[in-house]
């Protein structure tokens, strides 16, 4: 488990080598949220500013993605995550009751465990009679082995939720800002396409320092998914035209 030390491992060990904990929901939701909401909402209002309706269409169709699209990224996740929950919850009852019937069934299995990972067949039976000891221990050794689950890190569905809805409405109201302060026309579609952009180089710069992928590399990326999304759509909306009455 990522920030917490195994009870066996000696302090010293983990001084100089520590893991950020990026599998959380609320990071996930956090990083697809940002993303989504600049990539989604650019297409949209650049897609709508294509077809020359006037600032305050284009506002109102930004205004509607961006909190259509808070409010949708927001209910998915949390019902994601709560499901993947109660999956994860259900096979962990399952799991304990196991363990309290069939004790001497699921040492057996973390020996096979062990030993199917090279470790002899002594060492194997005492390790697995060392954890098995523990109800506690013996669950969440299985959850991990057997699972790939960590019984004290299921995910949060309403942290997930609030990231998602925070970080997507962040993401776009970016494209939004020019049209928001009066801007209209050419000059609003430039503002929107060069906050845009330098939006993308950040974002895809900050993630960098994350996944430890070459700065420019990211940058340029998050920038070329924008650019193609939002070049794309303008060129529908200009293509379709709309006629106001």
């Amino acid at each position: 488990m990522l920030g917490r030390h195994p009870a066996w491992a000696p302090q010293q060990v983990f001084d100089s080598h520590v893991h950020r904990d990026v599998r959380g929901g609320g990071f996930r939701a956090a990083v697809f949220g940002i993303s989504d909401g600049l990539v989604s909402n650019v297409s949209l209002v650049l897609g709508t500013a294509g077809a020359h309706p006037g600032a305050g269409v284009v506002r109102l169709a930004g205004l509607a993605g961006m909190f259509g699209g808070s409010f949708s990224m927001a209910a998915g996740e949390y019902i994601s995550m709560r499901t993947q929950r109660e999956v994860f919850e259900h096979e962990l009852r399952v799991e304990r009751e196991e363990i309290a019937s069939k004790p001497d069934f699921e040492r057996r299995e973390l020996e096979a465990i062990y030993r199917q990972r090279g470790i002899d067949a002594d060492t194997a039976s005492r390790i697995a009679e060392q954890l098995m000891a523990d109800p506690e221990t013996a669950l969440e050794t299985h959850a991990r082995e057997e699972l790939g689950l960590d019984p004290n890190e299921l995910g949060s569905p309403v942290q997930a939720a609030l990231a998602s809805f925070v970080t997507f409405a962040v993401g776009a109201i970016v494209p939004l800002i020019a049209f928001l302060g009066g801007s209209s026309g050419t000059t609003a579609v430039e503002w929107a396409i060069a906050l845009t952009g330098a939006t993308a180089l950040a974002i895809g710069g900050a993630l960098s320092r994350i996944t430890k992928r070459p700065p420019i590399f990211s940058a340029l990326r998050s920038l070329f998914v924008c650019a193609i999304a939002g070049s794309v759509t303008y060129g529908i909306g200009a293509a379709v035209g709309v006629t106001v009455g």
